[in-house]
């Protein structure tokens, strides 16, 4: 076991081509939490542990993305139990797999509800190209052989790709399931061709066809059959399973104790968010990225390039020529949501390429209420896989705003996924990426990381 004054002794690592922290980078202000912690590995040789959610049994559930299982493992001594290896699942990247899992409140409750669902990517397509749905199935839980059977698919058809895919999957205290889903890396990367449709909308028709193409950059809320929800928002004269849009890659879900509901989402370069979901709102993405302050970001739409098309361009985040459109946040006039916190938001004369990317690559996010450790009721923790770090930010009295700065926790050369918390309020369990990059504590670029593919608890110390 290990002690931590938490965040405050980053580690000293040397690397090739380790850079000095920039000042002005925000996420290089380590605004480290003073509380002590031990932290333990619990679990080892996971597939990437993608979801962990604390069971009703005292185990911990996870879904292990690229082996495709889903595991209990004991707390107490790391022992793990396959509950179900799944098959037809397609994954070749790192955003696709066995992704989300959620469990029935009713599980092992002795009401005949012993529901587990999950959200995991398949391929469509016979031949040898690949076509990527997502697809959410249920199963029921067997005490007796400790394993999911009975499959049953609630929806199928969603569409995803090779990034971006969002794929949290919730269960709200209004039974329905709440699900993610990203713009599949739309005009980013090797996708910077493809246009962003998180701001699309879809028809009546489209929706008696039973067409989910729309679906992206959307938070979903689903019956437990599958269908469309009644009292489901109108959006545009609409009702479809839309509970939210204009997003970019919504990885953390949460409901918090009076039903409020918190996403984390990643920004491009900057502006990673915490944001407050509400019903048929517009979160402004591609065309806000953060607040609407006109700082660092300015959308440029690739898919448009004219006279010169897409397709003959060189990528560059930084400099996009000028047949690429761009539009600065303040030219956007229609209403969108602004979010709690940003990790982060950058001043006003930054310069990406001197100063460095700002984001934080946030996860999985869970909401803090007990009082075991003090002052930390009621928070929203996040995971930070790009920085290796948990953040904690502080809620008001009502959860409608935070308070205060974002603290760090836990600061380590990983990437931390998704969290889960003990009931006793003292342990707080992470799991983290088999490989991938991340930040040291000198702000430099790591590609050996530190307890990878395991779960790690780790423990308050009075």
């Amino acid at each position: 076991m290990r002690s931590f004054a938490v965040g405050a002794a980053l580690l000293a690592m040397a690397s090739v081509g380790a850079q000095v922290p920039s000042p002005q980078n925000p996420r290089h202000q380590h605004n480290a939490g003073p509380e002590l912690f031990t932290m333990r590995v619990v679990a080892t040789e996971l597939g990437n542990p993608w979801e962990l959610t604390w069971g009703p049994d005292g185990y911990l559930w996870v879904t292990e993305r690229s082996a495709f299982r889903v595991t209990r493992i004991n707390p107490a001594d790391g022992a793990k139990h396959v509950a179900l290896t799944l098959e037809g699942v397609h994954q070749s990247v790192d955003q696709d797999g066995l992704l989300g899992m959620a469990l029935h409140p009713d599980l092992l409750k002795g009401r005949g509800r012993d529901y587990v669902y999950l959200a995991y990517t398949h391929d469509i397509d016979p031949g040898a190209g690949v076509t990527r749905n997502l697809r959410v199935r249920r199963y029921s839980y067997d005490s007796r052989s400790q394993t999911l059977i009975a499959p049953l698919d609630v929806i199928d058809g969603l569409p995803a790709h090779d990034d971006h895919g969002g794929g949290r999957i919730l269960f709200g205290p209004d039974a329905t399931l709440y699900l993610t889903r990203g713009d599949h890396g739309s005009n980013w990367l090797a996708n910077y061709c493809h246009a962003i449709r998180s701001q699309e909308l879809p028809t009546a028709g489209e929706m008696r066809a039973h067409d989910w193409s729309k679906y992206q950059g959307k938070i979903l809320r689903i019956n437990l059959d599958g269908s469309i929800p009644d009292d489901n928002p109108l959006i545009n004269g609409v009702r479809s399973h839309i509970y939210s849009y204009g997003h970019r890659n919504p990885q953390g879900l949460v409901f918090g104790p009076t039903g409020l509901l918190y996403a984390a989402e990643h920004g491009p370069s900057t502006d990673d968010e915490i944001d407050l979901i509400a019903a048929g709102m517009n979160y402004g993405w591609p065309h806000i990225a953060g607040f609407k302050d006109d700082r660092s970001y300015a959308y440029a739409n690739w898919s448009a390039s004219s006279p010169e098309p897409c397709a003959t361009l060189k990528f560059s985040s930084l400099r996009p020529p000028a047949s690429v459109p761009q539009a600065r946040e303040s030219s956007w006039t229609e209403p969108f949501v602004a979010p709690l916190a940003t990790f982060f938001t950058v001043a006003e004369d930054y310069e990406l390429g001197k100063y460095g990317t700002a984001t934080i690559a946030p996860s999985g996010i869970d909401l803090y209420t007990s009082t075991a450790i003090p002052g930390w009721a009621t928070s929203i923790l996040v995971t930070g896989m790009r920085t290796g770090a948990v953040y904690r930010v502080k809620l008001s009295a009502d959860g409608r705003s935070t308070a205060g700065a974002p603290v760090e926790y836990f600061k380590a050369a990983t990437r931390f996924r998704d969290i889960a918390l003990g009931p006793d309020g003292k342990r707080i369990y992470l799991s983290t990426d088999d490989h991938g990059s991340t930040m040291g504590g000198a702000g430099q670029t790591m590609n050996v990381l530190t307890n990878p593919g395991a779960i790690l608890e780790f423990s308050y110390r009075q």
